[in-house]
């Protein structure tokens, strides 16, 4: 029987479980002044807003990101965003700098006087480059976390390897990742998921092969180097350009994983290596919402160009529920014939990266003939002898333990009050 009482009262109040949450992340960042304010809604969801001086953005950026990673981690939070704010004092021109203070504005300035604004408001807010999308828009297109998902049979672990950014050698990290892990003594299969530029069989040396049709009419996956492999590149002319939509592409993904004979029910894969087109788009979201993927594994370069990318892609698995283990770089230097190291894409680019996002950086890979060697040959550089053999080796290692170590964040605490 209904007693009157209102939902709140028989219920309890969901604002003291809100006031909670806001309270743990201003904790984990140590109540610094620069945080305006915190506010999270009753889904989980955190809105930070944290004032930037206009003299160093670069700061503000960097303190934004961490700061995001750091309210991520906290228990029942289920989304972060937030938005960068500055003071102008009235009579401040457009492109004037001046000193701002944490909630008021400072009544001087310096440098020449500018022209007054149109209408200057005192304590006018202007809102810079960490504003961003309502999570309601930025999920418009993506699908909800598929809940429950099946293991594939036959399989232990999946490992998606991704990028933001094409060009940044992802499928050599793939194949040779693969690689170092069968040599190791696992049991691997290789998933070719980039649909509209499959490297696979050139860099496994299997070009020429075609999967053969179980007798429950299932692919069976070409075996190469000890690895099972899987490829859109097996099934299609190589010279014939994929025109694939969407839905199509989704569909070639996830019948390449699912209608085929992954290890067995007595030798199940270790794991599966997946291999991703870069971006952030139809396959992507293909995977991390009908695939029950372990983790991912992000590679870059040090340039600027590629790391703007890694904070886009490395969301991406945060907003679709898939653990980003770290990242892996490639390009990171050169040694020339008198042993001189040269940056030439940048230097420490990842290491940076990897400290605003909380994350680790498991591999450096530097510029190697011989990685190149090996691709073009079909014969992956990590089974050989080689110090690429052994920069691979030791990213293997890195990867096993970052997933052995992986820890499926808690549910939201909820409480029920009187």
């Amino acid at each position: 029987m209904f007693t009157g009482r209102a939902p709140e009262a028989m219920f309890g109040s969901k604002q003291k479980t809100r006031e909670k949450l806001a309270a743990a992340i201003e904790e984990a960042l140590g109540r610094a002044n620069w945080l305006e304010s915190v506010s999270v809604d009753d889904d989980g969801r955190a809105l930070l807003v944290i004032c930037a001086e206009d003299s160093d953005a670069g700061v503000a950026e960097h303190r934004r990101i961490e700061a995001e990673n750091y309210a991520a981690r906290i228990p029942g939070i289920t989304a972060v965003r937030s938005v960068l704010t500055a003071e102008r004092t009235p009579g401040a021109g457009h492109d004037h700098k001046q000193d701002h203070g944490h909630g008021h504005a400072h009544g001087h300035s310096h440098g020449p006087a500018a022209a007054p604004a149109a209408s200057p408001v005192a304590g006018l807010r202007r809102v810079t480059k960490g504003a961003r999308l309502s999570d309601e828009a930025m999920n418009q297109g993506v699908p909800a976390p598929a809940a429950g998902l099946k293991p594939v049979p036959g399989i232990d672990r999946i490992l998606v390897v991704a990028s933001a950014k094409g060009g940044v050698g992802k499928s050599t990290v793939a194949v040779n990742l693969a690689a170092a892990m069968a040599k190791a003594g696992m049991r691997v299969g290789l998933l070719d998921a980039d649909i509209y530029g499959p490297s696979i069989p050139t860099m496994m040396g299997t070009v020429n092969a075609e999967p053969a049709t179980s007798a429950n009419k299932k692919l069976v996956p070409v075996e190469a180097h000890g690895m099972q492999t899987l490829s859109i590149g097996y099934l299609s002319d190589p010279d014939a350009p994929m025109i694939w939509r969407g839905p199509i592409v989704m569909s070639a993904i996830t019948q390449l994983l699912n209608d085929a004979e992954w290890g067995t029910p007595a030798e199940p894969l270790d794991i599966l290596i997946i291999d991703t087109p870069p971006g952030t788009g139809d396959a992507q979201l293909a995977i991390a919402q009908r695939v029950p993927v372990t983790a991912a594994l992000i590679v870059t370069t040090p340039q600027e160009v590629a790391l703007a990318d890694v904070r886009r892609g490395a969301a991406m698995f945060i907003k679709t529920h898939v653990p980003v283990i770290g990242l892996v770089e490639t390009m990171s230097w050169f040694d020339d014939p008198s042993g001189a190291r040269h940056y030439l894409m940048g230097e420490g680019g990842a290491r940076r990266m990897g400290a605003a996002l909380g994350l680790p950086v498991l591999g450096e890979i530097p510029m190697l003939t011989t990685i190149r060697e090996g691709g073009d040959a079909g014969v992956p550089v990590a089974l050989g002898t080689s110090p690429g053999a052994d920069i691979f080796m030791a990213l293997a290692r890195n990867v096993a333990i970052a997933l052995d170590q992986l820890v499926t964040k808690p549910p939201p605490e909820i409480i029920f009050e009187d």
